[in-house]
């Protein structure tokens, strides 16, 4: 929100300097983002008179100027505009000053032999229009030595602030001078009340279909009016804020906007056709809008239209068949109220931004509909002229808001400033709340411009920041409110767990957006807990065609994230996320996943290690995943392994991870299908864990259990069973531990080969059994009846025999 110091004082009266205004606008919660204040910027530029113009003795098309900028000492300047003479007066730059234009600093110099000492300056140079075809000329009454800053305009500052979305009254530059003069900076001045008197009837009616979306629609015709530039004074204003001065008309509309928070619209009378309607779009219909482009409409979308079609969107932008021009002579003004809501989600659908929606969106005053009504027909005839018609009216104010019952002493509670009562009353005064204070609870009324105001909270948050944040004093906390330890909820410390084990793994987190396009979501679609599909969360208001889904999982965003990066000239990527996916609209529906992909090579071609660069494989996304459950608290050796992953994981080349019924997660390579369609040109692999499937470690108390290392030596025997191409290795492993389960410490499988040798149908899957003897040592004997009954546990129920 964009605003002069001098519109501001358009409303408030005020002493008060700049940098008061300006820090008296942060503390009260308007935020200052910049000030421009364009007279420091042209401080060092004067008026001059060129006493003298003589040819340059080298150059044709140059002139040697005398210029006197006021000071009785005049300066020579080489220039080569045409219009350079004797007895102008322009703008001089001196030495050392900085061309904006330019953005230059100016030295002295020597042109063709000739000493330049400054320069006469044009307007683009000065960044004031783009004419350079000749100096600044300005009119010969002018002094010199004046500065340039008033004489254009260019002494009032422009200050910018930031406003958050509830404060939809500071959306007009009324607004801010009624909080400032609540602050006690000045005063608000009085707007003018006189009613403007119709001399006719109007011959457009007003009809409104769809109530909710407009409860109030008010319409005045002014015949024979004179639609040429807007004055000096309205253009200067429009200009320095960034808004392009247009007619007079349009720029009394963009006036009232900004100035008042009352945005307005202008017909051309002569292009309606019929009466004024104002309903809801059906799909299909078209408007060409203002801003040179074309919309074509859903349903359900605020129109006002005359009898032949759609002149615009309410609350958002007309159309350029009823627009108004230089030839307009007649003009029907519109001052309405529109829907909020409905504003928001047709500008969202049709991604237009405009002034307009930005006000309208956030809720305006509607009691100040005919006002503002009265206020711009006011002003159209006295820059426009013309004939005013009656108002016509349609639809009503919607209700007030219902009064709060408000404690003055829960403003302390809430805020720790002690303020008297009389004191919080003076604020909410001020303020426009009207509050009956003759007992407790306050009866408080809302005044019509304060949409965001709901409940007590909202009173005293008012009070605060117009008596001071400042004013709260700092309070220590006490030694027994800190917490001492637990600080983070469980959920969130496994969260924590599992991001540091990925980092310390070597994966980059990142942060990728909650949506994506429907069809590659269709095809990343799997439930945690069964084989049905998810029901997907399609978006009704999308930001883009291409992010209209809740994700249903983070591999694909990860995915086109690695492939952007090898389009980069970064082929390896190793990327995590911990983040929500979307499966419903139910409670639960919503669940947290550890999701990590590996893409390209494993590492950086390196001359000691062939490995570093081998492309990457679902047992790195294993390990992945394997060292985040083991950070989560889980024990590694009960995580069972089963092959039903999703299918948009390579079959054989992927696995689910779970314990009993519940499943952990999934890992493996991706499907070359589903890397197609994510347009991913190289193998890659991931994993996805469902850190709330995860169950919690039981403890019996919050130390360790004693370790207590075996003092003998442990014992490694290796077997090579040659079993059925089905079985798994983890059946094995399982067969093996519980034939010696006090004696085997780990199982650990080293190699796997089917081929030359082995049986069809076949393959060998080579075991190391690690004994660790806790007692005694074991004898050769001891050692092989442990080895025989593993060899008996395992062939017993797989049929497997040893490889020979």
């Amino acid at each position: 929100m964009k605003f002069t110091l001098s519109w501001l004082k358009e409303h408030l009266d005020t002493t008060a300097d700049l940098d008061s205004i300006v820090t008296t606008l942060t503390a009260i919660g308007l935020e200052v983002e910049s000030v421009e204040d364009k007279a420091a910027i042209y401080a060092p530029f004067k008026t001059a008179k060129v006493v003298s113009a003589e040819k340059h003795p080298d150059a044709d098309r140059l002139r040697v100027l005398m210029v006197d900028a006021g000071d009785g000492k005049p300066v020579q300047v080489v220039c080569g505009a045409p219009n350079a003479r004797a007895g102008m007066t322009g703008v001089f730059a001196p030495e050392g000053s900085y061309i904006p234009g330019l953005d230059t600093i100016l030295k002295k110099g020597v042109i063709r032999g000739v000493e330049s000492c400054g320069m006469m300056v044009s307007e683009r140079e000065m960044k004031l229009s783009d004419e350079h075809t000749g100096i600044i000329d300005l009119p010969a009454e002018t002094a010199a030595g004046l500065p340039m800053a008033p004489l254009f305009g260019l002494d009032d500052p422009v200050i910018e602030i930031n406003l958050t979305p509830n404060r939809a009254d500071c959306a007009g530059v009324r607004g801010i001078a009624r909080d400032l003069a609540a602050k006690g900076i000045g005063t608000l001045k009085p707007l003018d009340q006189k009613a403007v008197t119709g001399q006719f009837d109007s011959p457009i009616k007003v009809d409104i279909q769809a109530r909710d979306a407009c409860p109030l629609f008010i319409g005045r015709m002014v015949r024979g009016v004179a639609n040429g530039p807007s004055p000096e004074w309205l253009q200067t204003r429009l200009k320095a804020i960034g808004l392009r001065p247009i007619s007079a008309l349009v720029d009394i509309t963009n006036y009232f906007t900004i100035g008042l928070n009352r945005p307005l619209h202008v017909f051309d009378a002569d292009k309606i056709k019929g009466n004024i309607h104002v309903r809801l779009s059906r799909a299909g219909e078209t408007l060409d809008a203002l801003n040179d482009k074309s919309y074509t409409l859903g349903d359900g979308m605020t129109v006002v239209c005359d009898d032949s079609g759609v002149l615009g969107l309410g609350g958002i932008i007309g159309g350029t068949s009823t627009g108004c021009s230089e030839n307009t002579v007649n003009v029907y003004v519109e001052a309405a109220y529109f829907n909020p809501i409905r504003t928001a989600t047709t500008g969202r659908a049709l991604q237009i931004h405009s002034d307009a929606r930005y006000r309208f969106e956030r809720g305006i005053d509607p009691d100040f509909t005919a006002q503002g009504m009265e206020l711009a027909t006011a002003m159209i005839l006295d820059l426009c002229g013309g004939v005013p018609g009656s108002c016509i009216a349609a639809g009503a104010v919607p209700p007030a808001k219902p009064a709060l019952a408000f404690n003055p002493d829960r403003t302390e509670r809430l805020s720790g400033i002690h303020l008297s009562h009389q004191e919080q009353h003076h604020i909410l005064a001020a303020l426009g709340f009207g509050a009956d204070a003759h007992k407790i609870p306050w009866t408080v009324t809302i005044p019509s411009w304060r949409p965001d105001i709901e409940g007590n909270a909202d009173l005293i948050e008012e009070i605060t920041r117009i008596h001071g944040f400042d004013s709260i004093k700092p309070v220590s906390m006490t030694r027994d409110s800190i917490a001492q330890a637990g600080i983070l909820a469980p959920d969130f410390r496994r969260r924590q767990d599992a991001r540091r084990a990925l980092a310390a793994r070597g994966l980059k987190e990142a942060v990728t957006w909650s949506f994506m396009q429907s069809g590659q979501a269709a095809g990343f679609e799997a439930k945690p807990f069964s084989d049905d599909t998810r029901a997907g969360l399609t978006l009704s208001n999308a930001i883009s065609s291409e992010m209209d889904r809740m994700r249903p999982s983070i591999l694909p965003n990860l995915l086109q994230a690695a492939q952007r990066n090898a389009d980069r000239g970064f082929p390896n990527a190793a990327l995590f996320e911990i983040g929500p996916v979307f499966t419903g609209t139910e409670p639960g529906q919503q669940a947290f996943v550890a999701t990590g992909i590996r893409h390209g090579a494993l590492g950086a071609r390196h001359w000691q290690s062939k490995d570093s660069s081998r492309a990457v494989g679902a047992y790195d996304a294993k390990a992945d995943a394997m060292a985040a459950l083991e950070a989560c608290g889980m024990n590694a050796q009960k995580i069972q392994i089963t092959n039903d992953a999703p299918g948009y994981y390579h079959p054989g080349r992927s696995a689910t991870l779970r314990q009993g019924a519940c499943v952990l997660g999934w890992f493996g390579e991706l499907h070359p299908a589903a890397l197609e369609m994510l347009d991913v040109k190289s193998p890659a692999s991931g994993f996805e864990l469902f850190l709330d499937s995860v169950p919690y470690p039981k403890r019996t108390g919050s130390a360790r259990p004693l370790l207590k290392p075996s003092p003998l030596q442990p014992i490694v025997r290796d077997f090579a069973f040659v079993v059925g191409a089905d079985v798994s290795a983890e059946t094995i492993i399982k067969l093996a531990t519980g034939a010696a389960r006090d004696l085997v410490d780990r199982v650990e499988v080293f190699d796997v080969y089917a081929g030359k040798g082995i049986p069809s149908g076949s393959k060998s899957i080579a075991i190391s059994v690690i004994l660790q003897p806790r007692e005694k040592t074991l004898t050769d004997a001891e050692i092989e009846n442990v080895g025989a009954g593993i060899v008996k546990a395992v062939a017993d129920k797989t049929g497997a025999a040893l490889r020979g």
